[in-house]
């Protein structure tokens, strides 16, 4: 009989943290008069928690969480995929892969704790320097909450 593997566990963001953190985004959001949808997942870049602000564009819905998701994956800030996904690249054509969920410019960003990624933040909605900066508010709250 071979051993039992260890199971992993894996820290989560829970959903009141989750609920502050789009406070965060969604003060920041309205601070540079924007109308942003913002979404937040858990590691493995699935859904925990969406808030979309009045009269934010109905396709933010889907890039928002897109950006999460791209975050969480790769565990870096979606805008640090910019450049090696242009033609001639080495990952040029990334962002149609994964039935297009892949997003390489920036609104997402990784949530870490204790050296490890325990969620993603993503914002949609603006120029993606606002998107950034959103993203960035949620960051900033999380890192507050578990200091």
């Amino acid at each position: 009989m071979t051993p039992n593997p260890e199971l992993r566990t894996t820290e989560q963001v829970p959903l009141e943290m989750a609920k502050e953190i789009l406070d965060a985004m969604e003060e920041q959001s309205e601070t540079i008069g924007l109308q942003s949808v913002m979404a937040v997942t858990d590691a493995e870049g699935n859904f925990i928690a969406q808030r979309r602000m009045d009269n934010a564009w109905l396709p933010s819905v889907n890039i928002s969480l897109n950006k999460a998701y791209t975050a969480a994956g790769f565990e870096m800030a979606t805008e640090d995929l910019a450049e090696v996904t242009i033609p001639g690249e080495s990952l040029w054509g990334l962002q149609v892969t994964d039935e297009s969920r892949l997003v390489v410019f920036g609104g997402g960003i990784p949530l870490e704790h204790d050296g490890a990624v325990v969620g993603a933040v993503g914002s949609s909605g603006g120029e993606v320097s606002q998107d950034v900066e959103v993203a960035e508010a949620g960051v900033e709250r999380f890192d507050e909450l578990v200091e």
